[in-house]
């Protein structure tokens, strides 16, 4: 609904108002007086999905008149504004912002800057007119079309419209410059490297003669000094004189606002100064002047003029301080908790919480008012005031703070607020607790009040806190915080109902330290145990400690040689612990009855009294085991191979096996395309059918691979047609129903994819500041304060020494931080003779034109033309020379023999290729070409055929071959009896 919000400030200005609804139909009218006069939701959406209806009609009409078709798209958004969809009609809001019109243009870009967002589909269809427009005489033309740019142009879009957005910042008009302005920090906001070059223009905009083109400036400028102020550190002085110069109302008057010199330009500046003076004395004197200038200026009767000093008080608490400016910013936060109006004193609260980081003692003149903020009624205000009251904690007032927040925790019932009080509140126990005591009440009133929402690591904190104590070396004052903590527990036991964060921390304490100072016996203490885990049976976490601490508890009474008497209620407890569902409760019942029945001394091994706090030794060598591992090796076992060495080897692994894996995965691939590398002319020598016997060596990847391609060129030559079709076989289908996909067939991928200011007239500001505070003194003067209310404020500020945080006991373990090492994929391929690296090159399976998932990039030069190897073997002129591989055996190939042998045996090799010799259409050079592929790919001798076969003239037969085809007719079974004899 916030895209709506601007159509009603479009609607509320007088001209456009006049201009959407003026003369307007009776149907429209009565359109909107039916929905106001509805009584309830469904007659309004009744009424709704009529005018739907109707105006899915009326906008398939041809020829609709200007007015007709500005009605249709206003009731459209008055149709989305109820919260119906009107999809129907985006395309009609497009459409009219091709109009030459300009009333219709603007209702256009107004429509579809609220229909549309900027990844809409139908985004790309008015790019081109934003272009046009924004080229446009016409200056309303071009901002509605800067007010498009704002709301529609996406990180994709951006590059189209920017060279033009950047032109305009030079235009006459200054409404075109400041929305050119606005049009660049959106652009920023959505893609920072596509303006990165563009931040200087932003800079110059300050220097604009119109003021709401340099305030437009202000708004990215603020956005860039938040991320790196240090960049921007020059700009202090024009920042500053800005501001004087607003401040001293040298900007046209139609910038006031309730008397007030531009007050949002003056926030908006005040935001920039405290981000670069923050820490920065030099840039920081630069600004005490002006801050000054506008504390005493600014009026503090209207809401307006009071969010200037709010804005002025931050900043002054942000940059270096200056005692002369906190004075003047305490002045400013009493009138504000002097006030009545709540917001004038929640914002005194809040600014007095930022002054206290400067000075404690800001605080001190502001007691009674702070009391008086926790004391009040609106919820807000307490929670502002609980903020500030924990920013001034210290050790001489946490006792008074944290009672406080703990009385407020339990009367509320907010959950979230209540766990965040929760941790304040054992935050500051923890670090300003004045004794071992307070600090364990205190906890046990936290996880009584709020243990549901407490996070379970205050628990387990509030454990070791117990076991270690708070830093002292006293074993009395160890033993005399455990025991106040046994003591206190056992008291809270009769609470009805008590949270199972808490009840696991009493178990644990319970069987730790219930026995430890003799005051209370084993069995006082099991059967007390024994109660919880009866009362929360449901609980299985708090079933889990009780069985603990009962097995600890029995444990130190069979280690100092004591006699177990096991109550009944304990024996039937570890029985049904026996039959549990849970394996964790049924462990830890065996593990109690096996422990019973040891040895004391065993058992004091197994459980030392007291040894929460003893650390445990890790052996992440396990060199225990070292033993074991020799003889195994001896034995003949692998030995154990590094993870970084093992992940080199899995990625060698994977290197080799990568055509396998290839067509199994699935997703998208981001890696670059190889570079294409040129072309390389082969030429054929005659060849001979004498085979050499030195066949080279080929990997087996690299040999299932050819195999494959090659079985594939088989099966489609098995088909016999005379024409040139489609290879479908084993083709997955991509359409329709899923099909069946044979083996042979290449994988295809798929992818998925503010109160209103009062107007008075007031006087002088400084006089009514002076008026504020007499009135307030005065009436301070007559008011008698409560002696409650009086040692309520002794409490809180009467302390003048520093806060004296103690350091928390909590030990942080440091985590080993594993960090990965960079795993580097080298590859090495196992060295190819030369000859069949070249047979891969030139042979290539037919591509599958159906397959419009990934393809596999290749790299090696085309097929060599058949032809050109006939026209070589007929003329032996024209390839001269072979490429000859160093240290392989190369023998020439007659290809006359290879295709007669071939045709003979049926088949070539392992390779389980065969060419066909019957039918009537046969293709003579697609077998030509197969049969090469298949002797090139098969690692088996063929046999030569006697030297007695005898051929007709090779030559006339390829020239009847070529008139033949010249004259249409594909040749038959007797040509290749000519051909071969």
């Amino acid at each position: 609904m916030k895209q709506f919000k601007s159509l009603g400030r479009e609607f509320a200005m007088g001209s456009q108002s006049k201009e959407l609804f003026h003369n307007h139909s009776k149907e429209f009218q009565l359109l909107i007086k039916s929905i106001g006069d509805s009584k309830s939701k469904s007659e309004e959406d009744r009424i709704v999905f009529n005018q739907i209806q109707t105006l899915k009609t009326q906008l398939t009409e041809p020829n609709i008149s200007n007015r007709n078709i500005k009605e249709y798209i206003i009731t459209l958004l008055y149709i989305e504004m109820l919260g119906h969809d009107a999809s129907f009609g985006y395309i009609h809001a497009v459409n009219i912002t091709h109009r030459d019109n300009l009333k219709l243009k603007r209702i256009g870009y107004l429509a579809v800057t609220l229909f549309l967002h900027d990844n809409h589909d139908l985004i790309i269809l008015i790019v081109n007119t934003i272009q046009k427009d924004l080229k446009s005489d016409s200056y309303v033309v071009v901002c509605a079309a800067l007010n498009a740019v704002c709301r529609l142009i996406n990180e994709d879009t951006i590059p189209a419209v920017l060279p033009q957005v950047v032109e305009l910042l030079g235009h006459s008009k200054e409404a075109v410059r400041k929305k050119a302005v606005m049009a660049l920090h959106r652009f920023f906001q959505k893609s920072p490297s596509s303006v990165s070059h563009l931040v200087a223009n932003f800079r110059k905009r300050l220097c604009d003669n119109d003021p709401g083109v340099m305030g437009a400036a202000l708004c990215p400028l603020f956005d860039l000094v938040t991320v790196d102020a240090n960049s921007y550190k020059d700009l202090v002085v024009t920042f500053v004189n800005i501001l004087k110069q607003v401040v001293e109302r040298r900007l046209p008057k139609n910038y006031d606002y309730h008397q007030m010199p531009a007050p949002f330009i003056q926030v908006k500046l005040l935001k920039i100064l405290a981000l670069l003076g923050s820490g920065d004395k030099k840039a920081s004197e630069n600004m005490y002047t002006v801050l000054a200038d506008i504390i005493r200026k600014s009026d503090s009767s209207t809401n307006i003029g009071n969010a200037v000093l709010y804005e002025c008080i931050r900043c002054v608490a942000s940059i270096y301080p200056n005692p002369m400016l906190l004075e003047a910013a305490a002045d400013v936060i009493a009138n504000f908790l002097k006030s009545d109006n709540h917001n004038l004193k929640y914002m005194g609260i809040d600014a007095l919480g930022r002054l206290i980081k400067l000075s404690l003692n800001i605080a001190e003149q502001h007691q009674l008012a702070v009391i008086d903020c926790l004391e009040d009624p609106d919820d807000t205000m307490k929670r502002k005031t609980f903020e500030l009251l924990y920013k001034m904690t210290k050790s001489s007032n946490v006792e008074v703070i944290v009672d406080r927040m703990i009385d407020y925790m339990i009367s509320i019932s907010d959950d979230h607020y209540k766990a965040y009080i929760a941790s304040r509140c054992v935050e500051l126990a923890e670090q300003f607790a004045p004794s071992n005591h307070w600090f364990i009440q205190t906890i046990n009133k936290v996880f009584e009040h709020a243990g549901d929402v407490v996070n379970i690591k205050v628990a387990h904190n509030l454990m070791r806190l117990i076991a270690e104590g708070f830093g002292e070396e006293d074993d009395a004052k160890y033993s005399q915080l455990r025991s106040s903590a046994v003591e206190s527990y056992l008291r809270i036991l009769g609470e009805p109902k008590l949270p199972s964060v808490f009840l696991q921390v009493i178990c644990w304490v319970l069987g730790e330290y219930g026995t430890a100072d003799g005051k209370y016996s084993a069995s006082y203490m099991s059967g007390k145990l024994c109660d919880i885990a009866e009362a929360y049976s449901n609980d299985e976490n708090v079933k889990a400690y009780a069985i603990s601490a009962l097995m600890k508890i029995y444990a130190f009474e069979v280690a100092a040689g004591r006699k177990v008497d096991m109550l009944p209620e304990c024996q039937s407890l570890i029985e049904e612990l026996l039959a549990s569902h849970s394996t964790d409760l049924q462990q830890r019942a065996h593990e109690l009855q096996a422990l019973i029945g040891l040895d004391a001394q065993i058992v004091e091994t197994i459980m030392p009294r007291d040894a929460s706090c003893i650390g445990i030794e890790v052996d992440k060598d396990l060199s225990f085991l070292n033993g074991y591992v020799q003889q195994s090796i001896e034995k003949g076992a692998q030995p154990y191979i590094p993870e970084d060495v093992r992940t080199g080897m899995e990625n060698m692994s994977s290197f080799r096996s990568q055509d396998q894996q290839e067509p199994l995965q699935h997703g998208l691939r981001f890696e670059a395309y190889e570079i294409p590398k040129p072309p390389m002319q082969s030429k054929v020598a005659p060849v001979s059918f004498a085979f050499s016997t030195d066949i080279a060596s080929v990997p087996k990847a690299l040999y299932s691979r050819e195999t494959h391609h090659v079985s594939s060129m088989g099966s489609a030559s098995e088909a016999g047609s005379s024409e040139l079709k489609l290879q479908l076989d084993g083709v997955q289908k991509k359409w329709g129903k899923p099909t069946y996909t044979s083996s042979t067939s290449s994988t295809s991928y798929s992818t998925s994819q503010t109160p209103t200011n009062g107007t008075a007239k007031v006087d002088d500001p400084t006089a009514v500041n002076s008026k504020v505070r007499d009135s307030y003194d005065s009436r301070k003067a007559h008011v008698e304060i409560s002696p409650e209310k009086q040692k309520l404020a002794a409490s809180l500020f009467g302390g003048s020494t520093k806060p004296e945080k103690r350091s928390s006991t909590s030990h942080k373990v440091p985590k080993a931080s594993a960090s990965a090492a960079d795993r580097s994929q080298g590859s090495k391929t196992a060295g190819v003779p030369d000859e069949l690296a070249m047979e891969r090159k030139i042979h290539h399976p037919p591509p599958d034109l159906l397959d419009l998932g990934e393809s596999t990039v290749s790299t090696g030069p085309p097929p060599v033309d058949p032809f050109q190897q006939l026209e070589e073997l007929l003329d032996p002129s024209i390839s001269s020379t072979t490429n000859h591989n160093t240290g392989a055996v190369t023998n020439t190939l007659d290809i006359m023999t290879l295709y007669a042998e071939t045709t003979a045996s049926g088949h070539s090799g392992s390779g389980g290729y065969s060419i066909p010799v019957s039918g009537d259409n046969l293709d003579l050079l697609y077998e030509l070409s197969n049969a090469a592929i298949g002797v090139a790919s098969a690692e088996t001798i063929a046999t030569p055929l006697p030297q007695s076969v005898k051929f007709s003239n090779a030559k006339d037969s390829v020239q009847k071959d070529a008139f033949v085809r010249q004259m249409g007719v594909n040749p038959s079974r007797n040509l290749f009896r000519d051909l071969l004899g």
